[in-house]
């Protein structure tokens, strides 16, 4: 089944401020969207708004027609959206394998259960194991997520995301707060990941080397409107994006 997301007319206030404007696109299969813009654009608000943190004001979110407004971000979570944040999410307390197995264990459906412990899943463990080896965290599978490079607590939620088997990967900023060393690790992740091409894969970045390394496609928001959407070349070169971010919104802080 060709999967879709699309959001119409999508928009929020916070009082009198129009933080995302009736904003309406379509997200496909076998392609990474960058959602680019200056500092205040609106893209962490529309993936907001995509994954369920926020509430639209108006418009609709919808994935293979079916509308998921109303529905909350751990129900989106269920129908296929999956989500990595600017700050990572994960169970600091637990150890790497643990936060990979209780993914596994909610997409495969199954609850926690006193008389069947882990041990007796040994297929949901063989999955996390194998997740932590396509990251390349097998090595650390028993240290506590706490103890881990800010550059593995991102691999470790790259690692989760894989193994809740979305329909699409949602990243925000992945290379924020990482040192030069640890960013080709992240972005290799992501490049693997495109090579699934059942997979929806958006990308919140204000790093246009990022961008250009990872884009199939770009959408511009500006003042929370969109104002380009294309391929890189020709909506880098368009004047409005010229003036809206590359010039002095192309080196502020992310947005």
């Amino acid at each position: 089944m060709t999967r879709e997301l699309e959001t119409r007319e999508l928009t929020i206030r916070f009082g009198g401020h129009v933080a995302v404007d009736r904003v309406s696109s379509r997200f496909r299969p076998g392609e990474l969207t960058a959602i680019v813009g200056p500092n205040g654009a609106g893209k962490t608000t529309y993936f907001n708004l995509i994954s369920g943190q926020l509430a639209a004001t108006a418009g609709e979110v919808l994935l293979d027609g079916r509308d998921l407004t109303r529905l909350s971000a751990p129900a989106r979570t269920r129908a296929g959206i999956g989500r990595a944040f600017q700050l990572t999410n994960l169970f600091p307390g637990l150890t790497v394998v643990e936060n990979v197995r209780l993914a596994v264990q909610s997409a495969a459906g199954v609850h926690y259960d006193m008389l069947r412990p882990w041990m007796r899943h040994g297929e949901l463990t063989a999955r996390a194991e194998a997740v932590l080896e396509r990251v390349a965290l097998a090595g650390r599978r028993h240290a506590l997520a706490s103890a881990l490079s800010h550059g593995d607590q991102r691999k470790l939620e790259v690692a989760l995301m894989i193994a809740l088997e979305p329909a699409i990967f949602m990243f925000d900023e992945p290379t924020a707060g990482m040192s030069v060393d640890e960013v080709p690790v992240v972005l290799a992740l992501i490049e693997q990941l495109k090579q699934d091409r059942s997979k929806i894969i958006l990308l919140v970045e204000h790093k246009m080397d990022v961008v250009r390394t990872l884009a199939d496609r770009i959408v511009v928001l500006h003042n929370g409107r969109l104002v380009a959407d294309g391929e890189p070349a020709e909506v880098m070169a368009s004047p409005v994006v010229q003036e809206a971010y590359l010039g002095t919104g192309a080196r502020a802080g992310p947005a």
